[in-house]
């Protein structure tokens, strides 16, 4: 039986791109839209995309000879009216071919390009463009997503610092060119547990540019800054899910400085790293032709009268029909006496646990260096503040600049256990230490042990003290994400959880409903 043969049309921002795929790509042609100078318009970029589709969609067909047997198309996230000029031309397709309309997730399409082209089966994927930064997993039919920028994308952080100097869209690759002569001067590092946020930076890129630092530095820092930041929560959801494999896509993902960054921490762990050609890292109707593929053969098509857009779809809002594995998790290759994390070793062969901060080479060590005594200090002092206010956590027992002697707990790691019972216990904990004024910033089920009835927390490194209500959210919001991505059945534990956090805490209410606002903010831009 033949292979079918799909024409993918992707269409969600700057560039307008077809492809067809059958066992391969047969052809892949692009037109891109330049914007004379600032960002991208949407109105100008449809206007843009309808003028030259014909002639690119023309071209693939007659290399293709025209004989297809589906329409795929870009049904979002992407800028609304960029959207609606793709799929009017799709479905025109698919009615003159009399063939069946496929909308394809752009986000997961990056992802399924680089599953296709790299072969490894179950990867975390760092998806890093210009309006998304994502890391997901596959989990239950779905793409999880870990973590997640929480205002704008690590692309647009580039372009728009890039527009502040003048430069020309995009700016991510001159950027890059600028960074190769510079050397490293501090900007903020916002690691939320696996959330990201890069506005900060950009700010603080700008103000150093503007108090005299100079270009190849300030670049050479933002590059270093922000990619140590995507490296950093990559590696935690490696950590947290066991699982071997990682993939890089999107348009910033060209970047050969990430691309080593990413392979470093790999080979720190013995995890394969791999990333596709660069023709189909960006914005690229190949992508949407082989997803549009994979989708048609498992029946996922969409009638014309439901082929609205959606300039919000989300990732983890697909239903993956055309895999049949469930995605593996918490794969076991931890010893009885020693633990990897994201960022520490812990040694369990004595009476106590001795926790160890790595160095990280694909850092810059000046930042690395900080960022290990920081957080060791932060850590300690956190703790200690705790457990005066009877949150359940460990006793220190010593701490050097990276190494802290603690009380070994002998429980089980919530990851593998939770349940509602669970759930409720974790709530109350971390109510009793909201309430004491600490938040831990790194609130995730890797980071909590069931031991004698109640839950205690582990990990706070990245934890402050303050009563702001944002930073109590941010808390809960990275906790509910972790449960997502994991768990069978997390509206159940999330209201387990919120049930216990109440009974501690009685500002709750209030977090609680903060975590929903930044969910939204999590949405496409």
């Amino acid at each position: 039986m033949p292979e079918t043969r799909v024409l993918g049309i992707e269409g969600t921002a700057w560039n307008f791109s077809a492809a067809v795929f059958d066992t391969d790509v047969i052809c892949l042609h692009s037109s891109p839209y330049a914007p004379p100078h600032g960002g991208i318009h949407p109105r100008e970029a449809a206007r843009h995309h309808a003028t030259v589709a014909a002639d690119v969609i023309g071209k693939v067909l007659a290399k293709a000879g025209g004989d297809i047997d589906g329409v795929a198309f870009s049904i979002g996230p992407g800028l609304g009216p960029v959207l609606r000029t793709a799929a009017t031309a799709a479905r025109s397709l698919a009615l003159k071919f009399g063939v069946p309309l496929i909308g394809v997730n752009h986000c997961i399409a990056h992802v399924e390009i680089g599953r296709w082209y790299t072969k490894l089966a179950d990867p975390i994927v760092l998806y890093a463009s210009g309006a998304n930064t994502q890391v997901l997993g596959f989990l239950n039919g779905r793409y999880r997503i870990f973590g997640e920028t929480l205002d704008i994308g690590l692309g647009n952080a580039l372009d728009k610092f890039a527009r502040s100097h003048d430069l020309p869209h995009p700016g991510g690759p001159i950027i890059e060119e600028i960074a190769k002569k510079g050397v490293y001067i501090p900007l903020p590092y916002t690691v939320k547990g696996m959330d990201l946020a890069f506005s900060g930076l950009m700010s603080a890129a700008k103000d150093a540019t503007a108090r005299g630092e100079a270009m190849k530095d300030v670049c050479y820092s933002f590059q270093e800054t922000a990619f140590s930041m995507c490296v950093e929560v990559t590696e935690r959801a490696l950590a947290h899910t066991g699982k071997d494999e990682v993939i890089l896509v999107g348009g910033v993902g060209a970047n050969s400085r990430l691309q080593e960054m990413l392979r470093t921490m790999c080979e720190e762990r013995s995890a394969k790293f791999m990333v596709p050609p660069r023709i189909y890292m960006g914005d690229n109707g190949a992508m949407i032709a082989y997803t549009g593929k994979v989708m048609l053969d498992a029946g996922s098509t969409i009638p014309i009268e439901a082929s609205l857009v959606n300039a919000g779809y989300r990732s983890d809002q697909v239903e993956v029909t055309w895999r049949s594995d469930a995605g593996e998790l918490f794969a076991p290759g931890q010893s009885e006496t020693t633990e990897r994390g994201a960022e520490a070793a812990v040694d369990l062969s004595s009476t106590d646990a001795i926790k160890t901060r790595l160095l990280k080479r694909y850092r810059v060590p000046t930042l690395d260096a900080h960022l290990i005594t920081e957080r060791t200090h932060a850590e300690v002092r956190c703790i200690a503040a705790a457990r005066r206010c009877g949150v359940p956590v460990p006793i220190i027992r010593n701490v050097t600049d990276h190494v802290i002697v603690m009380e070994k707990l002998s429980g089980a790691v919530l990851k593998y256990v939770i349940s509602g019972k669970y759930a409720y216990a974790a709530g109350v904990s971390v109510g009793k230490l909201h309430k004491a004024g600490i938040v831990h910033g790194d609130l995730t089920t890797s980071n909590m042990i069931w031991q004698n009835g109640r839950v205690y927390l582990l990990d706070f490194g990245l934890a402050q003290m303050t009563d702001e209500i944002e930073p109590r959210g941010v808390d809960l919001h990275v906790l509910f994400q972790t449960i997502e991505s994991t768990a069978s059945s997390p509206d159940t534990l999330k209201r387990s959880f919120c049930n216990g956090y109440r009974s501690a805490f009685s500002e709750a209410d209030d977090v609680i409903e903060r975590e929903k606002e930044i969910e939204l903010r999590g949405r496409y831009r």
